[in-house]
């Protein structure tokens, strides 16, 4: 189905709340430069082509590449914006850390591009949502001593229960809450607005519902993002199973204490029952994933540290 519904024939410029094929062609590359694509690997070849498409346009380095404001910003449309750049950063972070398991480079039209290269884009990205761009304007709630102080947002807009306890409807909270030009009496810290315009306008006004509106799909893919970026620079490899190498177990003295009469294993209050389940080289070492059963017939509960 991979020409059918687009993934193979789509060349993407935008990853946004309703458009994932840029997504889908990043996970496919992993599987593919994971060693996993099996009899489909000129199909997947054809999604990392697409995929690879997609970063080479953010980066300003592909044949079709995105719009950046003046100040840096992706930019695909003015109404919520945000969505396109977390998502698209998020994208790229990933890519970048798939790029360094596999020891691979991004091929762009403009020239070959590194892991770091991508991370570092993905890091403007974040630096500019929040506050270093040419309006000096943070654009998450409550970050900075910046930040958009009318969001269009009914619950940050009317007052709270705890301060005036009167009934508000629906009409009425319209009525006399949205066309407010005060701040906001409620804070609705750590939320993603819609953002600035093409040229890094942004009016912060609560019927400005494009640029003052947050959204999850701006949050969501930042807090991966945020995530990543706090691990720094070093490689992370994400081709292989997070599972470490079972440890050399060290030789202890037997302690002395008296030996009870052997019991029969079928018998015994705790029995353990081990088995290696799959094995894998990586880097000239051997690594193993056990599984492990443990029966408790005793009258006293297991605690594990």
């Amino acid at each position: 189905n991979g020409a059918s519904l687009g993934g193979t024939g789509w060349s993407m410029t935008e990853f946004g709340w309703d458009v994932k094929y840029a997504g889908v062609q990043t996970l496919v590359a992993k599987f593919l430069m994971g060693g996993k694509a099996g009899h489909y690997a000129s199909v997947f070849g054809e999604y990392q082509q697409k995929a690879e498409f997609f970063m080479c346009s953010c980066l300003g380095k592909g044949g079709g590449n995105v719009q950046k404001t003046p100040g840096g910003l992706i930019f695909r449309q003015r109404w919520n914006n945000m969505q396109f750049v977390t998502s698209a950063s998020f994208l790229l972070s990933v890519y970048s850390d798939y790029l360094t398991s596999a020891g691979k480079t991004l091929n762009c039209p403009s020239g070959r591009v590194s892991p770091s290269e991508l991370l570092s884009f993905a890091k403007s990205q974040v630096d500019y949502i929040l506050g270093d761009n040419p309006r000096a304007t943070s654009y998450m709630v409550g970050y900075g001593s910046n930040y958009p102080q009318q969001v269009h947002h009914r619950a940050s807009s009317i007052v709270s229960i705890k301060v005036n306890p009167s009934f508000i409807t629906c009409r009425g909270g319209y009525a006399t809450w949205y066309s407010r030009k005060a701040s906001d009496p409620n804070l609705l810290t750590g939320a993603i607005v819609g953002g600035p315009d093409a040229y890094d306008n942004f009016a912060d006004e609560r019927d400005n519902y494009e640029q003052t509106e947050p959204a999850t799909y701006n949050n969501a893919p930042l807090l991966g993002l945020l995530a990543r970026l706090h691990g720094g620079h070093s490689g992370y490899n994400q081709l292989l199973p997070v599972v470490l190498p079972m440890p050399k177990a060290q030789p202890k003295p037997a302690p002395e204490t008296k030996t009870p009469p052997a019991q029969a294993s079928s018998s015994a209050p705790i029995s353990i029952e081990q088995k290696m389940t799959n094995s894998w080289n990586y880097e000239g070492k051997t690594y193993y994933r056990y599984s492990t059963i443990v029966t408790n017939k005793s009258q006293k509960t297991l605690k594990g540290d």
